[in-house]
């Protein structure tokens, strides 16, 4: 096959363009440029789509062997991901926006347009399991546990799965970091990416603040417990999100000494309200704008993970006009915004973003 070999400059996509030639495939390495003016984004080791992964990527190509470009998606990923980001977070919402990337721009704009010049498939450093199926490709989790990432490929669709490739979903990490000094890439050892690769110094609300402008929904307003009374003040409610804990600064504290997390968010009013972690504990889960991998459920009993590094909870899944979600084992902390992927065993069924939550009787 022709395959695009998606690089962005770390050790796990090196690893997984090496592997897609030995395969016997004809590979070209393309580098993603996401950045309208890369100084503004992440630098260094530890980030994502910079100058720096640019330079580490077509190295690892060099030293493979392999012809190398890089793609100027930077409009469509500042409209789709970028944007995306500030409008939910200016909604009270907490987006994905790794998620919101693999959705819009390296399965959907990426793969366009590798098909329209004539390529098979775009092979990813994604640690996840494609396997042949009675319904087709299935999208299955990786074996190395602590590096599964089929959360944030479950918006892949089965036109979009046909057409992948994840040379890596077989190996756990320090294998693959071990392979790639032995093919002597350069990366074998650079850090993993952390944070979001958009906001430069990790600052999520204070980028929010600048980005936003007079976007922003509110400026300040009152942080208040289950009983409406004001226990403090905030500089605007894009810095919280559900289920925080940190950075409340109270002025009041709670009588009963304990912890306190914030419950909700109301971005028209500017009011948060905090109350013990108890009163996070969600039991049921509305989902809209459903993508399923396959062929869709109407109903199913097996897990549902809400984060990308978080576990699994057993549940019921109800399909109609909305996706409905029981939780058998409560969760907490889950905001509207985020992603419900579902699971029946290891297979990855599907995803919903979170519009509301249910929480159990306090």
């Amino acid at each position: 096959m022709r395959v695009i070999a998606a690089m962005s400059g770390g050790v796990d996509s090196a690893v997984a363009a090496a592997r897609a030639v030995e395969a016997g495939h004809d590979v070209t390495g393309i580098h993603l440029a996401l950045a309208r003016n890369p100084a503004s984004y992440r630098s260094g080791a530890r980030g994502c789509c910079t100058i720096e992964d640019a330079n580490d990527a077509r190295r690892a190509a060099d030293v493979i062997g392999i012809p190398f470009y890089v793609w100027d998606l930077s409009e469509r990923f500042h409209e789709d991901v970028v944007e995306d980001f500030m409008d939910e977070y200016a909604a009270g919402r907490t987006p994905n926006p790794c998620l919101r990337c693999n959705e819009r721009i390296k399965f959907a704009a990426v793969l366009d347009r590798a098909l329209g010049l004539g390529f098979d498939a775009v092979a990813t450093g994604h640690y996840a399991v494609l396997r042949t199926g009675a319904e087709g490709v299935e999208l299955h989790r990786s074996v190395d546990a602590a590096k599964d990432q089929s959360y944030v490929l479950g918006v892949l669709t089965q036109d979009q799965l046909r057409h992948s490739l994840f040379p890596l979903g077989d190996t756990p990490k320090p294998l693959v970091r071990a392979e790639a000094a032995r093919r002597g890439l350069l990366v074998a050892d650079k850090p993993d990416s952390h944070d979001i690769c958009f906001v430069a110094d990790g600052d999520n609300a204070g980028w929010l603040r600048e980005k936003l402008g007079n976007r922003l929904p509110n400026t300040g307003g009152a942080i208040v417990d289950e009983s409406g009374a004001v226990v403090g003040e905030h500089e605007g409610t894009v810095g919280f999100t559900i289920g925080q804990r940190r950075g409340l600064r109270l002025g009041v504290p709670a009588a009963d000494g304990r912890p306190r997390f914030v419950l909700d968010i109301e971005p028209v009013s500017g009011t948060v309200t905090v109350g013990p972690r108890e009163h996070l504990a969600v039991t049921g889960i509305s989902g809209i704008k459903p993508r399923w991998c396959g062929a869709a459920p109407t109903a199913l009993e097996g897990t549902v993970q809400l984060r990308a590094h978080g576990g699994e909870h057993r549940c019921r899944v109800t399909v109609g006009e909305t996706v409905e979600i029981e939780l058998l084992d409560p969760a907490y902390g889950i905001a509207p915004g985020q992603a419900a992927v579902i699971y029946d065993g290891t297979r990855v069924v599907g995803s919903a973003t979170i519009a509301s939550t249910r929480r159990a009787a306090a």
